[in-house]
């Protein structure tokens, strides 16, 4: 779609066109008109301070996929994110804290989000959400069973590839 536009005044009298601004440049952007970006949001430039996700970077100890759900831990001393997991080895040890929303190599820095919506999963049926106990990172439509397994929940389904975000307590099973 064509970006909108307006007509304004230039101060000689003349009408010209104005596209307005899709992110902030801070002071000097005042009085600009904001535009929608091509997400159909406005950016994050544009927002208060105290207004926008809750993120974090932290670095990948390994390898992540866009749509991963990551584990916050200290590996030798300093904060990391690794792939969440339900399963029987992982236990508690790797519950999910954050999501990524792009994939990242190993020992790159990742961007962690610890709400609002993760857009990049696939195959959910909902509406309730769970952290996979077969294919760490992922989530998925059924809780895991069996002992020493963690259920997790994630969030609320809004599509087959949308999570709404909502870390549950994870509950070890016995």
């Amino acid at each position: 779609m064509t970006a909108r536009k307006l007509l304004t005044h230039n101060g000689s009298g003349d009408q010209v066109e104005y596209a307005g601004i899709t992110a902030s440049a801070g002071a000097t952007s005042a009085g600009d008109i904001p535009a929608l970006g091509a997400n159909g949001r406005l950016d994050q430039s544009m927002m208060p301070s105290g207004i926008g996700p809750e993120n974090g970077v932290l670095p990948a100890t390994e390898a992540l996929s866009a749509g991963d759900y990551v584990n916050y831990y200290l590996n030798a001393g300093t904060w990391s994110c690794r792939k969440a997991d339900a399963s029987a080895s992982a236990g508690l040890s790797k519950r999910a804290h954050a999501y990524v929303l792009a994939a990242v190599a190993q020992n790159a820095n990742a961007t962690t989000y610890t709400d609002g919506k993760n857009d990049q999963c696939s195959g959910l049926t909902g509406p309730e959400v769970y952290l996979s106990d077969t294919v760490p990172g992922k989530a998925v439509s059924t809780p895991p069973t069996g002992s020493g397994k963690i259920v997790q929940s994630l969030g609320t389904a809004t599509s087959a590839t949308e999570v709404n975000t909502n870390f549950g307590r994870p509950i070890l099973l016995a």
